[in-house]
């Protein structure tokens, strides 16, 4: 069955044509100039603040074809270099997860987690998640297996929760997973951010240090700016904790009056952290008006949000660029125009050779998905891709696949091999 997305999208009192905007495996969309947005994201914006009126219709076309055959003659038809399989779809997918057995977790932004078999395409819903508030960017969010998994089936998970009123909080936690009952035990909030009323930049990636024995965990700024340079708030920045949730010892601003979990701040929404083969730690976030970046986290350094980004506020004004001398570390990469990058994921496996010691981010408003090249400190553009869609996340497989989930109530979990 194939999928044909109609949009009618106005902005600053200017209409446009109904046109299609989403169309099965990977023809190019008609995108009016990301008209939502600069970054695009409609699920990743206030659009309150932007005046974005957005009208969706839905058509049901029917497929004489299987999916999986278009999407990879398309792919080959587009110069992909990889064979591009879908293996399932879900609803509004976040992100994902590899098992030990080869099975996999998919969070659902209203809160539901799935374990799905991609060799069978079976699945079953997991019982026992918390209740998550999925206004606007709210989500359940990552999740990532403990670093002894393998015995302790402990998983790690983050997602938005409601607090009083109308706002909302970012909460870090973990539960048991029963696989033979589907279920989750023993759940536990083991950090839990500064509450806000705005409905996004939550951020919540997680990832564990090469050694297993600490958790990076990524606080956005809630949309609310100077947070990020607030040295007593956990808003805007990366917080190195112990696997219980509470701050670890010897971050290195504890000493001079930060919160003792911070490890570094000037951060906005970031979406993406992971360590390379060096023990590097890497961080992607999603820039204001363009300005995605990517850092290379050091502790202590203040990545300069809100006081400077290579982007420029929603509404036109200036921030001042990046620059040498000003006290503040630049980003690696950035991007002007924006892609609004969706995840992140390191590469070190077999089955690219040319690609391994590499990041992959994925492309929201970009549609696409890019590669980037690693040298010691050093980051260079290598690819970029047009996958056709809206790309949510991506993780490397236990096989070195690359597997990408597709934003959207029908996105698809898409495995990456190399063309035969």
């Amino acid at each position: 069955m194939g999928v044909l997305l109609y949009t009618s999208q106005r902005l600053s009192g200017r209409t446009f044509a109904r046109v299609p905007a989403r169309t099965v495996a990977y023809r190019h969309p008609v995108r009016p100039n990301n008209l939502a947005s600069t970054n695009g994201d409609l699920h990743n914006m206030n659009l309150n603040m932007l005046g974005v009126a957005t009208t969706v219709t839905l058509t049901v076309l029917a497929s004489t074809a299987p999916v999986a055959a278009n999407a990879q003659a398309s792919a080959a038809a587009n110069g992909l270099p990889f064979e591009v399989k879908p293996v399932g779809t879900f609803n509004n997918p976040w992100a994902l997860a590899f098992l030990p057995n080869g099975n996999v977790l998919v969070t659902q932004k209203e809160g539901t987690l799935i374990l799905f078999d991609p060799a069978t395409g079976t699945r079953r819903t997991v019982s026992g998640t918390p209740a998550v508030s999925s206004k606007g960017q709210g989500a359940l969010m990552d999740i990532v297996p403990a670093p002894d998994f393998a015995a302790s089936k402990r998983l790690y998970f983050s997602y938005s929760e409601a607090g009083t009123g109308d706002s909302s909080r970012v909460v870090l936690a973990t539960a048991t997973l029963d696989p033979a009952g589907g279920a989750l035990k023993d759940t536990k909030s083991i950090f839990r951010g500064q509450d806000a009323t705005t409905g996004g930049h939550y951020s919540g990636r997680i990832g564990f240090s090469p050694d297993g024995k600490y958790l990076f965990f990524t606080s956005g700024d809630r949309q609310l700016f100077d947070p990020a340079q607030d040295p007593k708030s956990t808003l805007g920045k990366v917080l190195r904790l112990n696997l219980d949730g509470t701050p670890a010892a010897g971050n290195p601003l504890a000493a001079k009056g930060f919160d003792a979990a911070i490890w570094s701040y000037g951060h906005r929404n970031l979406l993406g952290i992971a360590f390379d083969r060096q023990g590097r730690l890497w961080e992607m976030e999603m820039g204001p008006r363009h300005g995605d970046e990517i850092n290379l986290i050091k502790p202590g350094l203040n990545y300069g949000w809100p006081k400077v980004s290579n982007g420029n506020h929603y509404d036109g004004r200036d921030i001042p660029d990046h620059a040498p001398g000003d006290g503040f570390e630049a980003p690696k990469v950035s991007w002007n125009p924006a892609i609004s990058p969706g995840g992140l994921a390191y590469y070190d496996a077999d089955l690219f050779p040319k690609w391994k010691n590499s990041l992959f981010i994925t492309g929201l408003s970009g549609q696409s998905l890019d590669r980037i090249r690693l040298d010691g400190e050093n980051a260079t553009k290598a690819d970029h891709w047009d996958m056709g869609e809206r790309i949510r996340a991506v993780r490397t497989g236990p096989d070195g696949a690359i597997w990408l989930l597709e934003d959207g109530p029908r996105g698809r979990l898409l495995m990456l091999t190399p063309k035969k």
